[in-house]
């Protein structure tokens, strides 16, 4: 395997990160803020979940760490890793995280297919602390299907609050260029004309919290069976998928023509709607499933179907991952800023996993090798450093 400075690596990594501020009192600091933050990264990566974990990555790593960090007083405590942690500021943290996937996208190469960026929230649930009157925080999470990098996330207390925090974290994201995904939760006049001043398009989707909209939406995809409105129709797809003794069949049907709509003025940039017909068999039962959505974009259906479903990768590459190979729900770290920064924690260690293609390995498969192989630990960090 390639050798890697690990001193340039580690100084790399303190560039991206260097404007946190150190919650600390300076006069009683033995650990340096940035070796705790790098040391924290690096036993997630190898798989820890906690802080009694990371301390004792810390301990049984601790004559190579010390090959390349100072570690003026020994390797920190579990108490040291805890308490810092909680006491971060994650708003800088976020920022910090944000303004380093931006960087590192500007050095990508341009991809003709176009990047869908899904965005959708997930409780963590052991981050409740009922005794003091705490609810689980929810993380709205921004993902990059081109690239499979998450490139922001935002915290708010319930599912309901991704109205705000949607908002928000589109804010501080570039999203120029980009196709926005979002569940109906999301789907607010405010959000899409935040989409369109940002230079990005929209595909929202439709359900009963805008019932005006979705009644109109749904009766004028049934006027199209009849011959007076079928002219209505720009343009069908229907996709197959087939895997793990399931078949989904997709049927997207889309309309540019609104005239005959009401609600759409009200929405900045609108200009087609779609639905889907999910069919799915299974164990031998058959469901379907209509979906309705409207969009900024004027596409073909064969694009409209491919950009929908690559909003499920948000599910099945993030959210799963976290939920599966992460144990995120199961983590019951609750004091102070500690859930919110360990989930950011969690997605750089994510973020370097997937850039990392030495070898065809799952993520739970990677994490592993990085906690037995320090030259391969230490090459997961490299990746999205230089």
């Amino acid at each position: 395997m390639e050798s890697y400075n690990e001193t340039l690596i580690y100084n790399n990594f303190n560039q991206y990160f260097n404007d946190i501020s150190d919650p600390r009192q300076i006069a009683k600091v033995k650990h340096p803020f940035s070796e705790i933050l790098f040391i924290t990264v690096m036993a997630v990566i190898a798989g820890a979940e906690d802080f009694v974990d990371i301390a004792q990555y810390a301990k049984f790593k601790k004559d190579w760490l010390s090959t390349f960090l100072n570690l003026p007083a020994g390797v920190p405590s579990h108490d040291t890793f805890n308490r810092l942690l909680c006491a971060i500021d994650p708003s800088q943290f976020e920022q910090c995280f944000i303004d380093w996937i931006s960087c590192y996208r500007e050095q990508l190469p341009v991809e003709q297919q176009m990047d869908v960026i899904a965005i959708d929230g997930k409780t963590v649930c052991n981050s409740a602390d009922k005794r003091n009157g705490k609810k689980p925080i929810h993380m709205v999470s921004a993902y990059s299907t081109r690239y499979g990098l998450i490139l922001g996330q935002q915290k708010c207390y319930e599912k309901s609050n991704e109205i705000t925090a949607i908002p928000e974290l589109l804010s501080v994201l570039d999203i120029k260029g980009a196709i926005i995904t979002i569940d109906a939760m999301g789907t607010q006049k405010d959000i899409a004309n935040k989409i369109i001043d940002k230079g990005a398009d929209y595909i929202l989707a439709l359900k009963g919290n805008h019932s005006n909209l979705h009644k109109e939406v749904i009766d004028l995809f049934e006027k199209t069976k009849t011959p007076s409105f079928e002219h209505y129709i720009h343009d069908q797809n229907t996709e197959i998928d087939k895997g793990h003794g399931r078949i989904e069949t997709r049927h997207c049907t889309t309309i540019q023509k609104l005239d005959w709509l009401y609600e759409p003025q009200f929405w900045t940039g609108l200009k087609s709607i779609a639905k889907v017909t999910s069919t799915v068999f299974k164990n031998g039962a058959e469901t379907t499933e209509d979906r309705y959505y409207i969009s900024s974009l004027l596409i073909n259906a064969e694009l409209f179907n491919i950009a929908i479903r690559k909003h499920w990768h948000i599910e099945n590459k993030l959210h799963w991952v976290l939920d599966v190979v992460f144990n995120e729900d199961y983590c019951r770290v609750r004091k102070g800023n500690g859930a919110e920064n360990l989930s950011i924690i969690r997605k750089i260690a994510l973020n370097k996993m997937k850039s990392d293609n030495s070898m065809k390995k799952s993520m739970k498969s990677k994490r592993n090798i990085a906690a037995w192989s320090d030259s391969y630990a230490i090459k997961i960090m490299y990746e999205m450093m230089h």
